[in-house]
């Protein structure tokens, strides 16, 4: 069956119904789909993106099958998907962007962070969306998502959020503690986008997303990624330089990744934060040197009569 919604201008395919009763969705219903977005006039294939999404959205956003789209309204198309894709990964649908249109952003930025999205935001054209709805949730039934929650949501739903992750990190389920403490820190840079950097409202929530941030790190340390444990401790040390639990983390993660006059200055910098720490410094401290002989003879084995041959 095809039907044409002539007042929008969209095409609408039934390709295969679905079994059993269809659903009776209110608002707040969730459903997670399948897609894929295709463009009208590049041949079969050429298809910007794929993937599943769970989303909650109100009663008249169902669209079962294929819509055929016009121009007119797919011109915000690429940072919608940029956001579909966020969200897909478990991140804030709004990560990375500010408040302009997607042409600013790509001036801004000189891209999306994607090829295909940063073609058809240059050169906008007619698409084709394949949908596919695996899975309709009630209002009530699902634990909703950081990033669909309102405001007064989002701020009521982080001590909670913080308090799973904590309980999670006891338990020794550290990339699912770490997956927490993000949810709870998206929620709180959602409502700090919002606020004027540097504002005693935005400085606020900042001092609420540093502890939240530091027990992110110390799961990234456990999980041997190192790299982002440096990018966020030093981003914090940026604004609070007197933070004794990012230097030792930063210095944690230095001495892992064989940085080490860096891991001895972040060491040193615990010492004169907090002299108490000594024996924590010194520990650390002995370890890397440990580390550091192991890795000498190492050395000395793998190199050994190479310059004599």
């Amino acid at each position: 069956m095809v039907e044409a919604l002539r007042a929008d201008g969209v095409h609408k395919e039934v390709i295969r119904e679905g079994s059993g009763a269809p659903p009776e969705p209110r608002d707040g219903t969730k459903f997670t789909f399948h897609y894929r977005t295709l463009r009208i006039y590049r041949g079969p294939g050429s298809i910007p993106h794929a993937g599943t999404s769970p989303f909650p959205i109100t009663a008249h956003h169902i669209y079962p099958g294929a819509l055929t789209t016009p121009l007119q309204h797919v011109v915000l198309y690429p940072m919608v998907s940029k956001s579909l894709r966020n969200i897909a990964a478990g991140k804030d649908p709004l990560e990375g962007q500010r408040h302009c249109c997607g042409i600013a952003q790509l001036h801004e930025h000189h891209s999306l962070g994607y090829a295909d999205l940063d073609e058809l935001q240059k050169n906008p054209q007619p698409l084709i969306f394949d949908i596919e709805v695996l899975k309709v949730e009630e209002p009530g039934s699902y634990q909703q998502d950081p990033w669909a929650m309102t405001d007064e949501e989002k701020l009521q739903a982080v001590p909670l959020i913080h308090k799973e992750g904590n309980e999670l990190y006891r338990q020794g389920k550290v990339p699912e503690a770490a997956s927490k403490y993000y949810d709870a820190i998206a929620c709180l840079k959602n409502l700090q986008m919002k606020e004027q950097p540097g504002s005693p409202d935005w400085i606020e929530l900042d001092q609420k997303i540093t502890p939240l941030l530091l027990n992110y790190c110390q799961c990234k340390l456990q999980c041997q990624e190192y790299y982002e444990v440096l990018d966020h401790c030093s981003s914090i040390l940026n604004k609070y330089e007197d933070n004794v639990k990012a230097y030792f983390k930063r210095g944690k993660a230095h001495a892992a990744v064989w940085n080490v006059a860096e891991a001895q200055a972040d060491f040193a910098k615990v010492l004169a934060l907090d002299p108490s720490l000594r024996p924590v410094v010194a520990k650390e401290l002995r370890s890397l040197e440990a580390r550091l002989r192991e890795k000498d003879k190492e050395d000395k084995v793998r190199f050994k009569g190479i310059f004599s041959q």
